[in-house]
C-alpha cells in the first residue's frame, strides 16, 4: 500500500474528485487504482476566499513497485507506514508485588491499560471518584458553589482532560506511532472513528465519560484492579546496601500500607499536596515554567467569520480555532492556550477559597462562545527562584486573590476587554455574555494578576485584534484566573524513565512535567508502562526488547 500526501482539493469538491486527484498525482489510469482510503484530512484556510482541503491517502495500485520507482525521490509518495503497536514485554506470571499506577488521567489510564495488556495486572489508585460520581460533584460546584476537594475538575477518574475540549493532537515527535495506539484504543472505547483521520480530532466531555468507563472495564477484565477514593499520603523509600534509594511501598490515607517496588507517578498537574509529600521524602524535583492569565470569550460566530469568511458554518470546517502569540517589550510572551471552540468557561479549582478557570467543549462544539486561555509565560529563574515548590505558592496566591476579587465566593472575577485596556473596573456586561459557571463578578482583573502579566496582555490584545478582527472588541469578556496551564514542577527522570534518585518510581505525564494535553500524556503513559514492563520482565528472568524513549 502507498501513502500519497499533500493532495489538495477545493473545500466544495465532489466525492469522486479525490480518486481522480490520486490518479493524476500517481500518473495512473482509474483502472490501475484498486482502492483508496483517507488517512488524514486537514484544511488550509490561510486564504479564506479559497479554503482548501489537504489529504493524505492510502492507496492500492496494480503495480506498486513501478509507481514507487517512478517517484523514488518524491517524499510525498511512499509506502504506507506500519502503525501497528507491538508490546515490548509480556508477563509469564503475575509479579509478587504488582505494579502500581497512581492517577487515572490520560497518562495513568494508558499506563494501566498497557500494563494490563502485557499481563502484569496493575493496581490503579485514584484519590477521586469514578467518573459518573465525579461528574455529579463537579456540577455541584458549577451549579451550587459546593466544592469537594477530592472530587472535582482536577481529581477523579479521567483526570483534568475529562472536563476539557478533548483535543487529541500534539506536537510530540512520535516515530513509533504510539499516538495511533492511543486513538485506536479510544475508538474501541466509543470515540467517533473520524478521530483516526481528522488532522485536529477532538472528543468532548460527554463522550470522554463513557470512554473512560469502557477502558476501565477493559483493564479490569485483564486482571487490573482499581481503588478509587484512595489518596497516597506517603511513600516508603529504603536505602539498599549499595546506597541506592528504592521504593518499598505506599502509605494510603485509609491507614493501609501497599507494598510496591514499581510505582507509576501519574498524579496530574494539580496534586499539590502530593508534590509536597514527595519533595519531603527526598524525591528529586525541580521547578518548571508554566503560564498565568485569564480565559477570554468571543461569540463563536465572530471567530468563524474571521477565519472562514463566506464558508463560516461549513460542516466540514466545523467551529473555527485560533493560535496566536506575541512577544512583548517587557520580555514576556502572551499566547492563546487550550482554545475551546463553541465551549464554556468552567470552575477548575481543587482547593477551598481559591478560583481557577478552564475551558470545556462538547463534541458538537455548538455553544454560543469560543473561549481560550490568554496567558503569559513565566519562568522559575525570573519569577519564583530558589524553591522547587515556589510555583505552587505563586499559583495559590493569585487563585486566592481571584476568589476575593470574585466576591469571596466561587464566582470568578470578570472584566470587559475595553475596561481592562483602559485600566478601569467593569460594572456591566456588553454584547458578549460570559459562560462561566457558577457565575461572574464584574471587577478589575489587575488586582488578581501579576503586574507584568497585565502590562503584557494590554500590549498584546490590540496586536491580536489586527490578526483576528473583533478579537479586541471592547465588550469581549475576560474571566480570571487561568493558573493550571501545566505542572509547576518536574520530577526529573533518567533514560530508564525512573526518578533520578529513587529506583522503582516512574514519574509520568503532565503532573511530572513530561506532557501537555490528553494525547501527549497518554503517549507518555505508554512509554512509562513499557519501561515498567521491561523492568519487571528483567527481574523475573524474562526477555524483552529495549524500550525506545
Amino acid at each position: 500500500m502507498l501513502r500519497v500526501t499533500e493532495l489538495t482539493l477545493p473545500l466544495h469538491h465532489p466525492p469522486e474528485a479525490l480518486a481522480a486527484a490520486v490518479c493524476k498525482r500517481l500518473r495512473i489510469t482509474p483502472r490501475e487504482l484498486v482502492r483508496h482510503v483517507v488517512a488524514r484530512r486537514a484544511h488550509d484556510a490561510r486564504d479564506k476566499t479559497d479554503i482548501r482541503l489537504v489529504y493524505s491517502v492510502d492507496v492500492n495500485v496494480k503495480d506498486e513497485a513501478a509507481v514507487l520507482a517512478r517517484f523514488r525521490k518524491d517524499r510525498n509518495i511512499t509506502q504506507t507506514p506500519d502503525t501497528r503497536y507491538r508490546f515490548v514485554a509480556q508477563a509469564s506470571a503475575v509479579p509478587t508485588r504488582r505494579p502500581v499506577v497512581i492517577g487515572t488521567g490520560p497518562c495513568g489510564l494508558f499506563a494501566g491499560l498497557i500494563l494490563a495488556q502485557m499481563g502484569f495486572r496493575p493496581i490503579i489508585l485514584d484519590r477521586g471518584k469514578v467518573v459518573r460520581e465525579r461528574t455529579k460533584d463537579t456540577w455541584s460546584l458549577w451549579r451550587r458553589s459546593v466544592l469537594d476537594p477530592e472530587s472535582n475538575v482536577q481529581f477523579g477518574e479521567g483526570g483534568a482532560g475529562t472536563f476539557s475540549d478533548g483535543k487529541l493532537y500534539s506536537r510530540i515527535k512520535d516515530t513509533r506511532h504510539l499516538d495511533r495506539k492511543v486513538l485506536t484504543e479510544f475508538v474501541k472505547a466509543g470515540a467517533p472513528p473520524e478521530i483516526l483521520t481528522e488532522a485536529h480530532p477532538h472528543i468532548g466531555t460527554f463522550r470522554l465519560v463513557t470512554m473512560v468507563e469502557s477502558m476501565r472495564a477493559t483493564v479490569e477484565a485483564l486482571g487490573g484492579e482499581y481503588r478509587f477514593q484512595t489518596r497516597v499520603d506517603g511513600i516508603d523509600i529504603a536505602t539498599d546496601s549499595t546506597g541506592e534509594r528504592r521504593v518499598r511501598g505506599l502509605h494510603l490515607h485509609t491507614g493501609d500500607y501497599l507494598e510496591a517496588d514499581h510505582v507509576v507517578l501519574a498524579i496530574g498537574h494539580s496534586a499539590r499536596d502530593t508534590f509536597a509529600m514527595l519533595h519531603a521524602a527526598g524525591v528529586h524535583v525541580e521547578a518548571k515554567p508554566f503560564s498565568i492569565g485569564v480565559r477570554i470569550e468571543h461569540p463563536q460566530s465572530w471567530i468563524d467569520k474571521s477565519r472562514f469568511g463566506a464558508d463560516a458554518g461549513n460542516a466540514i470546517l466545523g467551529a473555527a480555532e485560533y493560535h496566536i502569540s506575541h512577544h512583548c517589550k517587557n520580555g514576556r510572551t502572551v499566547y492563546s492556550f487550550c482554545m475551546c471552540p463553541g465551549g464554556t468557561v468552567v470552575a477548575a479549582t481543587s482547593e477551598e477559597g481559591r478560583v481557577a478557570t478552564n475551558g470545556m467543549s462538547q463534541y458538537s462544539r455548538n455553544e454560543r462562545n469560543a473561549n481560550s486561555g490568554l496567558v503569559v509565560a513565566i519562568d522559575p529563574a525570573r519569577d519564583y527562584p530558589g524553591d522547587p515548590l515556589a510555583g505552587i505558592a505563586l499559583q495559590r496566591h493569585w487563585e486566592s486573590a481571584a476568589y476575593v476579587a470574585g466576591g469571596s465566593s466561587y464566582k470568578a472575577p470578570a472584566q470587559r476587554l475595553g475596561d481592562f485596556l483602559a485600566g478601569r473596573p467593569s460594572e456591566t456586561l456588553g454584547v458578549v455574555t460570559p459562560s462561566y459557571r457558577p457565575g461572574v463578578h464584574m471587577t478589575d482583573l489587575a488586582q488578581c494578576l501579576p503586574d507584568f502579566a497585565v502590562k503584557a496582555m494590554r500590549e498584546a490584545l490590540p496586536v491580536f485584534g489586527r490578526q483576528i478582527p473583533g478579537y479586541d472588541h471592547p465588550d469581549v469578556v475576560m474571566t480570571g484566573v487561568e493558573t493550571r496551564t501545566s505542572s509547576p514542577v518536574r520530577f526529573t527522570r533518567g533514560d530508564d524513565f525512573q526518578s533520578l534518585n529513587t529506583i522503582g518510581l516512574f514519574p509520568a505525564g503532565e503532573g511530572a512535567g513530561y506532557a501537555g494535553g490528553i494525547l501527549s500524556a497518554a503517549v507518555d503513559g505508554i512509554k512509562v508502562a513499557e519501561a515498567v514492563g521491561l523492568s519487571l520482565a528483567a527481574a523475573s528472568g524474562q526477555r524483552g526488547r529495549p524500550c525506545p524513549a
